[in-house]
């Protein structure tokens, strides 16, 4: 048979320990448990982060359409900057058209620059989209290049179409 022992001074204080502990902890846990209020303080606490997620998708809807404009005014500006007679302050101008009729909302600050060489030509297109989050500011860069239109004459009667390319001179497609 196992050997009881009366409990001791020091065992009768850990066990005091223990069940004011537990009694202390049964108040705290009913307190957690309670329900009053928890929709509120959900309400409170959710509310602006879904709010904020939602600007922020909104936000980045915004830069994408801004993106999407900047594109297309680089792209008819290099249209005007690389045509035969074509100049940069040509595609700057067409490039600028188009952002006064598209970039009123989406798109601040824009600029537009033409380069122009003998072989080449680019457009870049630089501003910023409009800001829904506060302090959120996003960049919005585009840029269109392509080599310059030439006139290549008429040589050994073929159409234009059918000019020598590379030294072949066999009468292409006739």
């Amino acid at each position: 048979m196992a050997h009881m022992t009366t409990p001791t001074r020091h065992h009768r204080k850990r066990h005091e320990r223990r069940l004011a502990a537990a009694r202390h902890c049964g108040w705290l846990l009913r307190f957690l448990k309670e329900d009053r209020g928890a929709a509120s303080a959900d309400l409170v606490l959710f509310t602006p982060l879904l709010l904020l997620a939602l600007l922020t998708f909104v936000q980045f809807a915004l830069w994408s359409h801004a993106t999407h404009i900047a594109q297309a005014a680089a792209s008819q500006g290099l249209a005007a900057t690389r045509a035969h007679n074509g100049t940069t302050a040509a595609g700057t101008a067409s490039a600028r058209q188009l952002l006064d009729q598209l970039a009123q909302g989406p798109l601040t600050g824009a600029s537009a620059s033409a380069e122009r060489t003998t072989e080449s030509a680019s457009v870049r297109i630089t501003g910023t989209a409009s800001a829904v989050v506060p302090f959120l500011r996003l960049p919005v860069h585009a840029e269109a290049a392509g080599p310059v239109e030439r006139f290549v004459p008429n040589v050994y009667g073929f159409r234009n179409s059918e000019a020598v390319v590379g030294g072949n001179q066999s009468g292409g497609g006739r």
